[in-house]
């Protein structure tokens, strides 16, 4: 019974340890990914949402200093933060795999649909958030009667 036990052991510390050795993916791999799934336009995605809320904080500021201030979005200088996030959590045949499928047909679609699939899920999610709100105060209500 204990070789077997040694044999299984032996078999378990081996798996863990080489998928520890996995290859981080490259920085050019994980750029890719970034690029072919839209992600790489985060920064000016990120702008475009964030200028409305700057400007109603910022109101005296004129039209033109927000037009330079967003000129200066430097997208490339977000995605060299998040490189390392992916490298950390990726291994390169994660990658890898994640470029063929998204260089797919299939995938393809998945990277048009996801943005819509994402504000309508925000939708559904602010809409149920509102509704545990009200079940909370209502339930608070009752307890307090």
């Amino acid at each position: 019974m204990k070789p077997i036990k040694l044999t299984f052991f032996t078999g378990l510390m081996f798996i863990i340890s080489a998928t520890s050795w996995a290859e981080a993916p490259s920085s050019e791999s994980v750029k890719e990914l970034l690029q072919v799934t839209g992600a790489g336009n985060m920064a000016t995605q990120m702008m475009e949402q964030m200028i409305p809320s700057m400007k109603r904080m910022v109101p005296d500021a004129p039209e033109a200093f927000w037009e330079e201030f967003a000129s200066q979005v430097d997208g490339d200088e977000l995605e060299d933060m998040v490189i390392p996030i992916y490298q950390k959590h990726l291994t390169q045949a994660d990658v890898d795999a994640q470029l063929k499928f998204l260089q797919s047909d299939v995938g393809q679609k998945m990277i048009k649909v996801q943005p819509l699939i994402m504000q309508e899920s925000m939708m559904v999610g602010q809409e149920w958030g509102i509704k545990l709100m009200q079940r909370a105060q209502e339930t608070l209500k009752e307890r307090q009667e």
